[in-house]
C-alpha cells in the first residue's frame, strides 16, 4: 500500500512539473540535455524510465539539475530561453548552486549535491563536480579551463587562468591555481600531483 502511495505521488508530481517539457521542444540543446540524463541517471543509480520521466524527475528531487536544464536552455534558441524565463517564476532554482551563463559546458555535467557550489569556468565532456565547490575567477586575468572527465570533489578550489587536463580528479579541500597536466590526481594546499598515468607520484604543479 505504501508502494501503490508513493507511485501516486510520484505521478502527481510528473503532472505538476510536465510544462517544464515545452522549452524542452523549443530548444535547440536537446542533445545535451539527453546527455546530462544519462549521465545523472547512471550517477545516481536511478530506476530506468523513458527519457521523458527521467527528466521530469531529475527536474522535481535533485534541484541543482533544474539549474542545469535552464542553463541548457539559456544557451540555446531564443524560444527556449524566453520559455524558460517565465518557468523559472513558478519552478524555481536551486539558491544554493551558482552555475553562471557564460560558462561553456560539454554534454554530460553531473553536480553532487551542489551545496555552496559555484561554477564560472568553460568545462569539458561528462565532468562531476561536487558540493561546497569554487571555479571561477582569481582576478581579472581569466578562469578556468577544464578539459573531459574531469572529477572535482567537495570543498575544492579551482581558481584563475588555468587549464585543467582530461581524465583528473581533484581532492577534497584541494586548492589548484596552476595548470594541471591530463591523467592526473591532485590534492593539498597549494595542490600537487599524488598520481600520474596511474603511477603514485609526488610532484608539485
Amino acid at each position: 500500500m505504501k508502494q501503490f502511495f508513493r507511485e501516486i505521488f510520484f505521478y502527481l508530481n510528473i503532472i505538476r512539473l510536465s510544462p517544464l517539457l515545452i522549452p524542452f521542444w523549443l530548444t535547440t540543446e536537446k542533445h545535451l540535455i539527453k546527455a546530462d540524463v544519462l549521465a545523472w541517471e547512471k550517477a545516481l543509480g536511478l530506476l530506468e524510465r523513458s527519457f521523458f520521466l527521467q527528466l521530469l524527475f531529475l527536474l522535481q528531487t535533485p534541484k541543482e539539475f533544474r539549474n542545469l536544464y535552464y542553463f541548457r536552455l539559456f544557451k540555446g534558441n531564443f524560444s527556449g530561453r524566453f520559455l524558460s524565463y517565465i518557468l523559472k517564476v513558478i519552478y524555481q532554482e536551486c539558491p544554493y548552486f551558482f552555475l553562471d551563463n557564460s560558462c561553456n559546458i560539454g554534454a554530460g555535467l553531473f553536480i553532487q549535491h551542489g551545496f555552496s557550489t559555484i561554477i564560472m569556468a568553460d568545462i569539458g565532456e561528462n565532468c562531476w563536480i561536487n558540493q561546497q565547490v569554487t571555479i571561477g575567477y582569481k582576478d581579472k586575468s581569466g578562469r578556468p579551463k577544464i578539459g573531459n572527465n574531469v572529477r572535482i570533489t567537495a570543498g575544492a578550489k579551482v581558481i584563475g587562468a588555468i587549464e585543467i587536463g582530461d581524465n583528473v580528479t581533484v581532492g577534497a579541500n584541494a586548492v589548484v591555481v596552476k595548470n594541471v597536466p591530463s591523467n592526473c590526481v591532485v590534492v593539498g594546499v597549494p595542490a600537487y600531483i599524488i598520481k600520474k598515468d596511474g603511477v603514485q607520484v609526488k610532484q608539485d604543479l
